[in-house]
């Protein structure tokens, strides 16, 4: 008789012969050639053996493999219309592959879990391949789409009315067909459809669900913008609830308000917002000590006094987490009669406030500070401009603001200290352009012009700053849980990478193996690129290498700017984290420090620091959807144009390209009709094989308008041949020959050297705009949007 280790030596030579093929128990009865019932029992016994020693496993069709059971991880899928995708799993530079047949109905944006298919080989740049094995949460249980009615037929034959489309490719490939809930659309209406059946093996193509709003005709004025806001899952009703609970609230701080709380009515506190500000949440003054030193006070309207723990009202900006700010409208976190009334710090009204008083020596050094509950009147409802017309000495401006204007020029020398103190340890400061884009009455872009950031508006933001470091740091000196602001420090790969990449250019970074870089590294990087071809490129390069910035109930530092500290305690009528730094600092002060309400926050904090970073996310997608939006409708009269343009991104499918008006759109590979250009990822380059151009971040080069999309806000170029394209003896390593995998070609997929690391892999159509100067919501930036400052540190 057969024994078991005879059959498992002989079962482990074949799977090692065909690591890639699965076997069931008649085939490897067949293989081996066992001819009595009792080999084959024989058989199973030996299989179940290897597969708890971890040398073989069983995939979903319980066919036999060689090795362990792969482990599974978590990721975000991002599918393209064709039906592939790549999974975007944290920390790790190269996302999956993921073919057609592997994705298991996940949908772009899914949380999922995958198992990996086969590792990525030495020299190829396509990263791995896995399967998804499981849906963990769907992005979207809703979706916004057009719709176009069933025929009578149909309807009488499915049961549906009509089939809801989304606008976004990655989505269009999955109809919602809709059942009738007594609501019956026109042809072209956009509609919010309740998914009720996602796809699955029964229905591999479409989904079904029911109608939850008509928001209009598609070529409705709004009605563009509304669809994306709520594709986006940004909430623009209010329940009923939280609607009564802020009506109920009076509009005049009453004197049980003032109870505990210090009255400093009579200090000349201003707010300097943008001329088109509706709401003023951050209120500041300034005078010399006699020693010598500053004091500097921020006072910050105190919202949580209003919104109280766990009511209808909080419930509902938890929900929302932030405000969000479009071209022509705010979607605001509290109702506008909290944002724009009793939690405003508008003029000559008394308003509740929380205040930090700080004591700043002429080093920029914070030797005290008090933080504490107020009653503020502001003095004046200054502006960004007016302030830096009197900075500069406009006789007009000075007199308007007359005995201010002392205070403000004194703010302007202490920001100047402070501004020194956080370079010197430092801070990466990046600036940026943001582009206002200029709509009519019907919402239709009419110009796009460049907002300039002056004196007054960095002022403001080294005052938001040294408030959040000062308070951050205060909660954590006292040991009691808080909810911080955080940037952490890159990974050790994505800054080698970044080195090498540098070495390039024959610029050194003093960074030992093992070595944690220091912000001060990179801001010298800065420093030395400045002003040259390379600084773009530098600076969207180390861009890469940093993480998002998040919150956080553990005080992991701001890698940006260079702070050991940082909560947001500046905001808090349009970001709830803000909402919630006041709460804890009013609980701590009235309630104490004791283990119950330690224990309580310990518990909370977590979830509130996840749900925040979440809805910021989603702010930030629904404010750029927008801002592409109107962009590629601004361009979609001038097809055939030429335009001068720089390049702001390089990847192996063309190259992404900026306007002076910040509008950005695609040379796909196709148009550059000149020569074979093959991408050179080290040194982010496109590079012609017979001409030697060479096409890098930063370039200039003439571009002419050759399409615009505007439903998928899509803009695409071409080049405009010229005499002074730079040429380069670089070459572009022949990437390796291999069969495609899983009829990927016939689906649509990138081919090799297209896919790679995450800034590409993702988007392999190239119509993203992955090169967006994103330090507003990552780094750096003290927004004004629609003259809100968004602080979004």
């Amino acid at each position: 008789m057969t024994t078991v280790g005879h059959l498992r030596n002989e079962l482990l030579a074949t799977f090692r012969r065909n690591p890639q093929i699965g076997f069931s128990t008649a085939s490897l009865n067949r293989a081996l050639k066992l001819t009595s019932a009792e080999d084959f029992k024989v058989m199973v016994q030996a299989l179940t053996g290897m597969e708890n020693d971890d040398l073989i496993h069983q995939d979903d069709n319980q066919r036999y493999m060689l090795g362990g059971k792969p482990q599974s991880m978590q990721g975000v899928f991002h599918g393209n219309e064709k039906g592939f995708g790549f999974v975007a799993i944290e920390d790790q530079d190269n996302d999956m592959f993921i073919a057609p047949p592997n994705t298991k109905f996940a949908m772009d944006g899914d949380t999922v879990e995958v198992t990996v298919v086969h590792q990525a080989r030495p020299g190829d740049t396509r990263g791995p391949e896995g399967a998804i094995t499981k849906v963990v949460e769907r992005k979207n249980t809703r979706l916004v789409g057009e719709y176009a009615p069933l025929s009578d037929a149909e309807h009488s034959r499915t049961g549906f009315i009509g089939t809801v489309t989304s606008h976004e490719k990655k989505l269009a490939r999955y109809p919602i067909f809709i059942k009738d809930n007594g609501t019956v659309p026109e042809r072209g209406d956009m509609i919010m459809a309740e998914i009720t059946e996602f796809p699955n093996a029964d229905r591999p193509n479409s989904m079904v669900g029911l109608i939850v709003q008509n928001l209009g005709n598609k070529n409705a004025p709004g009605v563009d913008i509304m669809s994306l806001v709520l594709a986006n899952d940004i909430y623009v009703d209010y329940p009923d609830d939280a609607m009564a609970q802020a009506n109920a609230i009076p509009d005049h701080v009453t004197a049980e308000d003032r109870l505990g709380r210090r009255d400093i009515t009579d200090q000349p506190v201003v707010t300097i917002d943008g001329d088109d500000s509706k709401d003023f949440d951050d209120a500041v003054v300034a005078w010399k000590l006699p020693n010598g030193n500053y004091h500097l006070g921020v006072h910050i309207a105190d919202v949580s006094y209003y919104v109280t723990e766990g009511s209808p009202l909080d419930k509902e900006t938890y929900k929302r987490g932030t405000s969000t700010y479009l071209v022509d409208r705010v979607i605001p976190m509290l109702p506008f009669r909290l944002s724009n009334g009793i939690c405003s710090l508008n003029p000559n009204e008394d308003r509740l406030a929380m205040s930090c008083d700080m004591e700043i020596d002429g080093e920029g050094r914070v030797v005290s500070h008090e933080i504490y509950q107020s009653v503020i009147r502001s003095h004046g409802r200054l502006t960004y401009n007016k302030v830096n017309q009197v900075l500069d000495g406009d006789p007009d401006a000075t007199a308007e603001y007359g005995d201010l204007v002392p205070m403000l020029k004194l703010m302007a020398d202490l920001h100047k200290i402070l501004y020194k103190m956080r370079h010197g340890r430092g801070a990466i400061d990046f600036e940026e352009n943001e582009a206002q884009i200029i709509v009519d009455d019907q919402g239709h872009p009419t110009d796009i012009v460049l907002r300039e950031r002056g004196v007054s508006e960095r002022m403001i933001e080294s005052f938001m700053l040294q408030a959040n470091e000062t308070v951050a740091e205060h909660y954590n000196r006292m040991h009691v849980p808080f909810l911080y602001r955080v940037h952490e420090t890159p990974d050790e790969d994505r800054i080698k990478d970044f080195v090498d990449f540098l070495a390039t250019f024959g610029l050194q970074v003093p960074i030992k193996k093992g070595q944690q870089v220091t912000p001060k590294m990179l801001q010298n990087v800065n420093t030395e690129v400045a002003g040259t071809p390379e600084e773009m490129m530098v600076n969207v390069k180390m861009l890469r290498s940093l993480k998002q910035a998040r919150y956080s109930d553990e005080p992991l530092g701001h890698f940006g700017i260079a702070a050991k500290y940082y909560c947001h305690f500046t905001s808090p009528i349009r970001r709830y984290p803000d909402l919630v730094v006041h709460r804890l600092i009013r609980t701590y002060a009235i309630e104490g420090t004791g283990d119950n309400v330690q224990t309580k926050w310990a518990e909370k904090l977590p979830d509130i620091a996840a749900q925040a970073s979440t809805r910021e996310r989603h702010s930030v997608d629904a404010e750029r959807a927008v801002d592409d939006l109107k962009k590629a409708e601004f361009m979609a009269d001038k097809v055939g144009e030429e335009f001068d343009a720089v390049v702001s991104g390089v990847a192996g499918f063309g190259m992404f390209v900026a306007l002076p008006n910040t509008v950005e759109g695609l040379v796909h590979i196709t148009r550059m009709t000149d020569d074979y250009y093959g991408f050179l990822e080290s040194q982010m380059a496109l590079i012609g094989e017979r001409t030697h151009h060479i096409y890098r971040i930063g370039q200039p080069v003439r571009v002419k308008l050759e399409a615009v999309d505007v439903e998928q806000r899509q803009v695409d170029f071409s080049l405009v041949p010229t005499e002074d394209t730079p040429t380069t003896d670089l070459v572009v390593p022949k990437q390796p020959r291999r069969q495609p995998r899983r009829d990927e070609h016939k689906a649509g997929a990138p081919k090799p050297g297209d896919q790679g690391k995450r800034h590409n892999a993702k988007r392999p159509t190239g119509h993203a705009k992955p090169f967006r100067n994103t330090i507003g919501s990552q780094v750096k930036g003290h927004a004004t949007r629609g003259g809100n400052k968004g602080n979004r540190h």
